[in-house]
């Protein structure tokens, strides 16, 4: 789920970086990075933290040069990630390199096995450290030929930005799991992000999307230069349009929080409730809320109030802070919810965690009843392209029926949105990745298989 960003041509380079990590920090907050290339050599700094914690104006006076590549980390494991932060770089015959990548190598042991047995010595446990040394290892003469022997040894999802001293190389995996955009900048520069809500910060027109299987090169007083690497299989994420991306961002045409409505509508139909108000979790589950009101001709409430200063708790990796960050994060207006029978709706329901909690409070502050429904199917398959989802046996759905899990996290009723309906909404034109509702691992392995390790 992570964020990458990439600028090239642009003097104001490493802070348009920083404006576009800023605007996906929603993508991840477990650490971020951005590295500059001045022709000479390439410059980095990363750590722990939010875009705004790691990076101030001294920083802005070490990373000069025009092209500039960055990173936000969503951490799928649960280990400290100050070590895994990104770009990742290094230095190599060819000279010096940075990599940031958004997605989950599948084969990722069993490339970092053989890498081991040549010789390869490891410093983290990400797979995108698989990609440095496939680079570095190539005997291939020229860097783009090195970046295509290293694409032919890895399998699964990945957007990868990758920097030499003079040129960024841009590449979207042959599925298009993840989102990647092109935009031009104000001052002739190219702006390339996971999201185009990075492109309205900064000012950037969107030009098209990074073709599933293409890969993108930049290089100084040249065209863009494009070439298809690989033949492609157009299975976008539907998790992007649920849940990971932000509402006014567009990904392939489609505008996030229209999709989210169509979902909220669509789910009206499949999964009705006689109630008194709508709520909303916010904030992913605001669309999709409004348009389940719609279908209903149900009242919309704000109902529960979230305090924005407090992490995504899908994102947090171990279950104890999950549950005192729910109680932080989301608090109920009482006076609005307070006798009545309540539709509260989310995105989606993974561990029971924040639903169960949800539930009680809207008890708590006096809800007749408590209706759930959840504005995506269920999630009963582990999913290797990067959500967290490490095993079966934490996914609740995967675990027991909806009628146990109403009980279970004490809902009057509970609702999903069915496959069917969710395809529907986004349209049949696609044909979506939807790993995590249907088990189809299409890129092979199985539905047992280990989840993301971002």
């Amino acid at each position: 789920m992570c964020a990458i960003v990439g600028v090239y041509g642009s003097d104001n380079a490493a802070k348009i970086a920083y404006y576009a990590l800023f605007a996906m920090q929603h993508r991840g907050q477990e650490s971020t990075g951005i590295s500059t290339a001045d022709n000479r050599t390439i410059h980095l700094v990363k750590d722990r933290g939010l875009v705004t914690e790691v990076f101030d104006e001294e920083v802005f006076k070490v990373l000069t040069g025009r092209c500039a590549i960055g990173h936000n980390r969503y951490s799928t494991a649960g280990d400290d990630s100050v070590l895994d932060a990104q770009p990742v770089f290094a230095r190599y015959k060819l000279g010096e390199i940075s990599v940031a990548h958004n997605g989950n190598l599948v084969n990722k042991n069993e490339v970092r096995n053989e890498l081991i047995d040549n010789g390869a010595i490891f410093q983290t446990g990400m797979d995108t450290e698989n990609i440095v040394h496939l680079i570095a290892k190539s005997q291939k003469d020229a860097l783009v030929d090195r970046i295509k022997d290293m694409l032919s040894k890895i399998e699964g999802a990945y957007c990868l930005a990758i920097q030499s001293r003079s040129k960024m190389f841009v590449i979207r995996d042959r599925f298009g799991i993840r989102p990647l955009s092109l935009g031009k900048l104000p001052d002739g520069g190219w702006i390339v992000a996971s999201e185009t809500c990075a492109f309205d910060l900064v000012g950037a027109q969107f030009v098209r999307d990074v073709n599933p299987g293409e890969m993108l090169i930049f290089e100084e007083g040249k065209e863009i230069y494009s070439e298809q690497i690989f033949e492609p299989d157009y299975r976008p994420c539907a998790f992007e349009y649920i849940y990971f991306a932000r509402p006014d961002s567009v990904i392939d045409g489609k505008n996030v929080y229209e999709m989210r409505l169509r979902m909220g509508r669509k789910l009206a139909e499949e999964a009705p409730a006689d109630v008194d108000l709508v709520l909303p979790v916010p904030d992913s589950g605001v669309a999709a809320a409004r348009g389940y009101a719609e279908g209903l001709g149900a009242a919309f409430e704000m109902g529960i109030v979230r305090n924005h200063y407090v992490g995504r708790t899908f994102i947090e990796p171990t279950q104890e802070i999950r549950d005192l960050k729910v109680k932080l994060k989301l608090s109920p207006i009482r006076p609005i919810i307070e006798g009545k029978r309540v539709a509260v709706i989310d995105d989606s329901l993974v561990r029971g965690t924040t639903s169960r909690q949800i539930v009680k409070m809207l008890k708590e502050a006096g809800a007749a009843e408590v209706h759930m429904r959840i504005a995506a199917p269920e999630i009963k398959f582990p999913c290797r392209y990067g959500i967290d989802t490490p095993t079966k046996a934490e996914l609740i759905s995967a675990n027991h029926s909806v009628e146990e899990i109403a009980e279970l996290i004490g809902a009057d009723s509970l609702g999903f949105l069915s496959i069917e309906g969710l395809v529907e909404a986004l349209g049949k034109e696609r044909n979506y990745s939807l790993v995590s509702f249907d088990g189809d691992y299409f890129a092979g392995g199985n539905a047992d298989s280990p989840g993301c390790s971002v």
